[in-house]
C-alpha cells in the first residue's frame, strides 16, 4: 500500500510539472532580448498564437510548448521558461487583477513586412533593416516603381528607409556634390523619374507619398525613423508647390512655398517651417535645432511614458521595454519639436527638459502610423560612411527593442477574458 501511494504522489507531481506552456521572459532575465521578437515571430509563421504579456516581465512571450519552439530558442541563444500549465494560469490570472497595469494581447498572425529602401548602396545603413536581419525577421524590399505600381497592399506593415520625400537628396549637396555616391544617387532618381513619367524627382517623390498615405488610410502600418517623417510630411505639405532649389531641380524655388504649405495634408506636423538655404543641412523645423540642443553623449536621454495596460494597448505594446529610460541618437532628424507636434497625436516618449518629442503615434484612415527620431540607437552620431552597428554587441538593446515592438504590432489582438 505504501509503495501505491508513492507511486500514485510521483505521477501526481509529474503532471503537475508537465511542460505546458513555454515563456520568453523580456526583463533583465532575458541574454538577447532582439532575437526573442525574432523568435515570436517565427512561432507565428507556424500557425502557432503567442501570448504578449503586456508589462509583465518586460513584455513577455507566451505560447503552448513545443519541442521545436525550445529549440529554436537554443538555436538563437533566447532565455525561456518552461512552465507547467497551472503556472501559466497563475500568471494570467495575475495579469487579469484589476489593479494590475498589465494585460495580454494575442499574436494572431506573422504580418508580412516591406522595407521602402533603394537597391542602390548609400554609404549609411538603416536600423530597421539592421535589427530585422538580426532578429532573423523576414521582409522584402520595395521602392519607388513598386510603390508606383501597387505592391503595399499586399503587405501590413511599411517601414521608410531614412530617405528625403522632397527631392532635395537630404540636403547633401553642400557637403557630398562632388563625392561620386550622391552624384550616382542623383542619376539614380532623375532616371526613375523619368520612366516613371515625371519630370523632376520631387514630383515622384510626392506621388510615391501619397500612394503610401493611401496605405495607411487603408488599414495599413507605417513606421518611419529619421529623416523619413520630417521629409514625408513636408513632402505632402508641400503638394503642388515648388520648394526645392535650382541645385535640386533646375529651376528656383517659390519665393512665396512657405506661405502655400498645406498643414492639414501632413500625417503628425503643423506650423513648422521648411529650410530654405541650400546648405543648411536640415529639411523642416520639425526637427529639433541641433545647434541649440544642450546637451552631449553623456546626458542625452528620453524617457518612455507609462500607460494603462488594459485602458490604452496600443501605446502600452509600442513602449513595451526592459529599461524606462533610453539613452538618446542623433540624426538627420535627431527628435521633434514639440510646439510643431499636432494635439491629436499621442506623445509616447520625450526629453521634457528639451522640450524634444522623441517617439509618437497616431492615426490616419483606418491605419497607424509610428516616428522614432535619430538614426541607430546604438550608434550617438553616424557620420556618413560610418560601418554598419553590429548588433550582436547589442543583443538587449533597449532603443532597438521600440523598432520591433512596431514589427509585432499588425498582428496582435485584445484577448478575450474567459467569464
Amino acid at each position: 500500500m505504501k509503495r501505491t501511494a508513492l507511486l500514485l504522489v510521483l505521477f501526481l507531481l509529474t503532471l503537475s510539472i508537465h511542460a505546458a506552456y513555454l515563456l520568453i521572459p523580456m526583463d533583465q532575465a532575458q541574454k538577447n532580448h532582439l532575437k526573442a521578437y525574432g523568435v515570436a515571430y517565427w512561432i507565428l509563421t507556424n500557425n502557432v498564437e503567442v501570448n504578449w504579456l503586456l508589462n509583465y516581465r518586460g513584455g513577455s512571450f507566451m505560447c503552448k510548448y513545443a519541442k521545436e519552439i525550445e529549440n529554436e530558442c537554443v538555436i538563437r541563444g533566447v532565455s525561456y521558461q518552461v512552465i507547467a500549465d497551472v503556472q501559466s494560469t497563475a500568471i494570467l490570472q495575475e495579469i487579469s487583477e484589476p489593479s494590475a497595469n498589465m494585460d495580454i494581447m494575442e499574436l494572431t498572425k506573422a504580418p508580412k513586412i516591406a522595407v521602402y529602401t533603394p537597391p542602390s548602396r548609400l554609404p549609411w545603413d538603416d536600423a530597421v533593416t539592421l535589427v530585422l536581419t538580426y532578429a532573423e525577421i523576414p521582409f522584402d524590399k520595395v521602392y519607388d516603381e513598386e510603390v508606383l505600381t501597387g505592391a503595399l497592399p499586399l503587405y501590413d506593415w511599411l517601414h521608410l528607409h531614412h530617405e528625403d520625400f522632397t527631392g532635395q537628396y537630404g540636403k547633401f549637396w553642400a557637403s557630398y556634390r562632388n563625392a561620386s555616391w550622391y552624384q550616382e544617387d542623383v542619376k539614380f532618381s532623375e532616371d526613375i523619374a523619368a520612366r516613371t513619367g515625371f519630370l523632376k524627382v520631387s514630383q515622384l517623390k510626392l506621388a510615391v507619398a501619397k500612394k503610401i498615405r493611401d496605405f495607411v488610410a487603408g488599414g495599413g502600418y507605417m513606421f518611419a525613423m529619421c529623416s523619413a517623417p520630417d521629409s514625408y510630411d513636408v513632402a505632402l505639405a508641400a503638394e503642388g508647390v515648388d520648394i526645392c532649389d535650382v541645385m535640386f531641380d533646375g529651376d528656383p524655388m517659390d519665393p512665396a512655398a512657405q506661405s502655400k504649405l498645406d498643414f492639414s495634408k501632413c500625417f503628425a506636423f503643423q506650423n513648422f517651417k521648411i529650410s530654405t538655404n541650400p546648405y543648411e543641412y536640415e529639411i523642416s523645423t520639425i526637427d529639433v535645432n541641433p545647434a541649440a540642443r544642450k546637451v552631449n553623449k553623456t546626458n542625452d536621454f528620453f524617457g518612455l511614458f507609462d500607460f494603462s495596460a488594459k485602458w490604452d494597448p496600443v501605446p502600452t505594446m509600442l513602449t513595451q521595454d526592459h529599461d524606462r529610460i533610453i539613452k538618446g541618437f542623433m540624426g538627420q532628424t535627431t527628435a521633434f519639436n514639440k510646439l510643431v507636434v499636432k494635439p491629436n497625436i499621442l506623445v509616447m516618449a520625450e526629453n521634457k527638459a528639451l522640450g524634444e518629442v522623441r517617439y509618437l503615434h497616431g492615426e490616419y484612415g483606418k491605419g497607424t502610423f509610428t516616428f522614432l527620431g535619430g538614426h541607430d540607437p546604438e550608434d550617438y552620431n553616424h557620420f556618413v560612411g560610418d560601418p554598419p552597428t553590429d548588433l550582436s554587441l547589442h543583443p538587449n538593446s533597449p532603443g532597438y527593442r521600440l523598432i520591433l515592438n512596431n514589427v509585432l504590432f499588425p498582428a496582435a489582438k485584445k484577448k478575450k477574458q474567459k467569464t
